[in-house]
């Protein structure tokens, strides 16, 4: 296993990570990479059930991509450029060719993200997991020099709120995605009912979107006060996280697409127009906070590399929720 993916760790260097993996811990070298009085950010997480739709439609080369997308996504909305990832894969007995395709979705998951692929661990442990079933976690270090980091503490009412489309349901909600799949008694190789040009699997597989050298191409241009993550809790509940308890974001749903992915869940599974955005990112994967003279700077630059931007609202002074998101009744309609 380890020299089955050695090439693919080698692809993903980058100035400081220069080692190869095999031995007990991973080096980085921060003075090589070019920082002088960095602070460093960590993050971890997973990839959800979603895994389990890779198991079951015997398509394992994505979800690496899930993985990285996860971490560094969390660590770029402190301004922190993320610098080398590990992974941890653990399944019941290992299926060398399944695993290498998986390893091969978390380099390029890192080659996206300009970060290294240093090390990990691959478990064995019969008995906790069935035949066939796998799970991964990963962990990502960034740094960002000491003064620079977005804490969103100067987040005022006036700022313009951008939204960055989502490439699908990225990796949260999908223990209710599946239920839908399970209820209507679909199957992953069915033909997509919102993509007929996939099968329901491989549609639902899409890899989140990785945002990070389009938002750190946005900072370095300078007016970005805050940036959200938006996962588990969607549009609801990960915004105030990045901004303080006295202002507020008023979103306006008409004004982004809303993929049809979202539809076809909110039909098929009776989910109120309330409760989409609080378990889906709804076709927004990433809220940037912007200085109102600076937006069209910032939309620009993100649009340059690469990213579908919608101005969807204005930060205002609190007196209720700290999210409201007007039309949202109407963005559901076909």
């Amino acid at each position: 296993m380890v020299e089955a993916i050695k090439p693919l760790t080698r692809a993903t260097r980058r100035p400081g990570a220069d080692g190869e993996i095999g031995g007990f811990g991973a080096a980085f070298d921060l003075r090589a990479a070019g920082y002088r009085d960095p602070i460093l950010v960590a993050s971890t997480d997973g990839v959800g059930t979603k895994v389990k739709i890779a198991i079951e439609a015997h398509r394992p080369d994505t979800v690496g991509i899930d993985l990285v997308a996860m971490c560094v996504n969390d660590l770029v909305v402190q301004g922190a450029e993320p610098l080398f990832f590990l992974d941890y894969y653990a399944t019941g007995k290992l299926d060398v060719d399944v695993a290498r395709r998986v390893v091969a979705g978390i380099a390029e998951g890192c080659r996206l993200a300009g970060c290294a692929l240093i090390g990990g661990e691959t478990a064995e442990m019969p008995g906790l997991y069935a035949k066939g079933d796998y799970d991964l976690a990963g962990f990502a270090v960034g740094a960002v020099e000491r003064g620079q980091m977005i804490t969103g503490e100067t987040v005022a009412p006036g700022d313009v709120v951008l939204g960055l489309a989502s490439s699908g349901v990225h990796s949260n909600g999908f223990s209710l995605v599946r239920s839908v799949v399970a209820d209507r008694g679909m199957s992953w190789d069915q033909p997509a009912p919102f993509d007929q040009r996939r099968s329901l699997g491989e549609a639902l597989l899409t890899p989140t979107r990785i945002y990070v050298k389009s938002t750190l191409a946005a900072i370095k241009g300078g007016g970005v006060k805050a940036m959200a993550h938006i996962t588990g809790g969607g549009l609801i509940e990960n915004p105030p996280r990045v901004y303080p308890k006295s202002v507020a974001a008023e979103l306006n749903a008409a004004v982004w697409q809303m993929p049809p992915v979202f539809r076809w869940l909110k039909r098929e599974g009776g989910i109120a127009s309330s409760d989409m955005p609080r378990t889906f990112n709804c076709g927004l994967g990433m809220l940037v906070i912007v200085d109102a003279a600076q937006a069209k700077a910032a939309k620009t630059a993100l649009e340059a590399a690469g990213e579908t931007v919608f101005e969807i609202g204005r930060m205002v002074a609190r007196r209720g929720e700290p999210v409201t998101i007007a039309n949202l009744e109407t963005a559901w309609r076909d």
